[in-house]
């Protein structure tokens, strides 16, 4: 099966990105997942771009995270989230953001 560039959002707010061939790939043992998309790094923005949805979760539910914690590899990056309807969230403007 190939690999896509895939996200999820964990119940203790975890963004969690990577190549795998299915969502719960990203999961960890006892985790749950407030949904999630396919990601890609816009480089003429220079932003990191999340959408679509997860077949197996949905679309990620930001209603249920409060703070949202990205890896360090992504400090300073503006992360947008484009909805089915095409609509962006700015994901930096919206949430408190802690890096690990």
């Amino acid at each position: 099966m190939m690999k896509h560039p895939k996200f999820i959002i964990t119940s203790s707010g975890h963004l969690r990105l990577d190549m795998v061939t299915l969502h719960r790939d990203l999961l960890m043992a006892h985790e749950q997942c407030l949904g999630g998309g396919f990601y890609e790094y816009d480089y003429a923005n220079n932003r990191l771009l999340l959408s679509g949805k997860s077949f197996d979760y949905g679309p990620p539910r930001w209603s249920k995270v409060d703070v949202l914690l990205v890896p360090e590899a992504y400090s300073g990056v503006p992360i947008v989230y484009c909805d089915s309807r095409g609509e962006e969230l700015n994901i930096t403007n919206v949430f408190t953001i802690k890096y690990y």
